[in-house]
């Protein structure tokens, strides 16, 4: 009998670590819903943008080479509208010279990215506005408005088509857009019937312009295989459509993707712990491994935790700069909470 108590103890220490982070979660989800903006943006706004540059190692400034990344600049941004903030997904021009990105409260931001020389150093001609529902009207509701991934259809980012994801009421819908306008949407993207649940919806999202899976639309949920716990994924379209999944490796949690030049995807991942905080990790998949049927699976290009510059890093894009090299942006969703930050990070891929 003695022996039973022991084994009590350790399921209430289990119970008690496993309610704990559940409560951390659902507070995180509560707060994130509550800081919000209520009421949907009504139309297209220029807004001001303030750029604070930041280092990436915080106790080492002069180092710039991580994992197979070389760090180049680090921006934490400040926008003069409360509808500024919750950024999820991100697209930029193939010379880098300008954003657009949607936020998890309905609606886009597009810039102009300032340089010195080959370095970031602040966002110009800035402006934010609301993504259209079919009605024409901005989308309202938390559970419409949730949009978490992007990309674009041609690769033009002044005008042209964009596929936008959302969570919550799960859909994928064309978007037309131009400098002033997302939407209404012109067709939705029949969806997978199971794999989307709740707050687990689609991340990512990549329209692969390259590779053998050239035209099919790449996208990965949040939720994950029973068993395997790897996440859920699909081709739709393109030559070989079909359901494949992205490998759990370390308990990331998939939250952005772009395609890199030459077909490669660049998967940006998330884990957030009680004891060690957040945790960003971006993988290298390869074109060829696209494909019905895959397990999806890639060897980290950067992990890193905490003790760096990072927040809640959830959107990336890539363009190829003057000199050759692929730039990686990567940004950040501050939730609209004053302890999160809005930061946009550029790394160079060394090859």
């Amino acid at each position: 009998m003695a022996a039973a108590k022991p084994r009590k103890r350790l399921r209430w220490v289990l119970l008690s670590f496993f309610g704990a982070a559940l409560l951390v979660a659902f507070t995180a989800v509560g707060l994130a819903l509550a800081a919000k903006p209520w009421t949907p943006l009504a139309k297209p706004v220029a807004i001001e943008i303030t750029a604070l540059p930041i280092d990436f190692d915080t106790d080492d400034p002069e180092r710039k080479e991580f994992g197979k990344l070389s760090f180049r600049r680090g921006l934490n941004l400040f926008g003069s509208s409360p509808h500024f903030g919750g950024y999820s997904a991100l697209a930029i021009d193939p010379t880098g010279r300008k954003i657009v990105a949607i936020s998890d409260a309905g609606t886009w931001l597009r810039a102009d990215l300032d340089y010195d020389g080959r370095f970031l150093k602040g966002l110009s001609n800035a402006a934010i506005g609301p993504l259209l529902g079919k009605d024409g009207k901005p989308l309202s509701g938390f559970s419409r408005r949730d949009a978490e991934a992007l990309s674009l259809a041609d690769g033009n980012i002044d005008k042209g088509a964009a596929y936008i994801a959302f969570e919550v009421e799960h859909r994928i819908e064309r978007y037309p857009f131009d400098a002033t306008r997302f939407g209404p949407p012109s067709e939705a993207v029949a969806l997978p019937k199971n794999g989307l649940v709740g707050n687990a919806g689609i991340e990512a999202l990549a329209y692969l312009r390259e590779g053998p899976a050239r035209g099919a639309l790449l996208a990965v949920s949040q939720d994950r295989q029973a068993g395997t716990g790897n996440h859920i994924g699909w081709l739709i379209g393109g030559p070989n459509p079909g359901a494949l999944t992205v490998k759990d490796s370390g308990g990331f949690t998939v939250t952005d993707m772009t395609m890199l030049p030459g077909g490669d995807i660049a998967i940006l991942e998330r884990r957030l712990g009680l004891v060690e905080g957040m945790s960003m990790r971006i993988r290298r998949i390869a074109a060829e491994s696209l494909k019905p049927g895959a397990v999806l699976d890639g060897g980290p290009l950067l992990e890193v935790t905490k003790r760096y510059n990072i927040d809640n890093m959830e959107a990336i894009a890539a363009h190829t700069a003057k000199d050759g090299q692929t730039i990686l942006t990567v940004m950040s969703d501050n939730n609209f909470l004053g302890l999160q930050r809005s930061l946009i990070l550029q790394f160079a891929l060394e090859e």
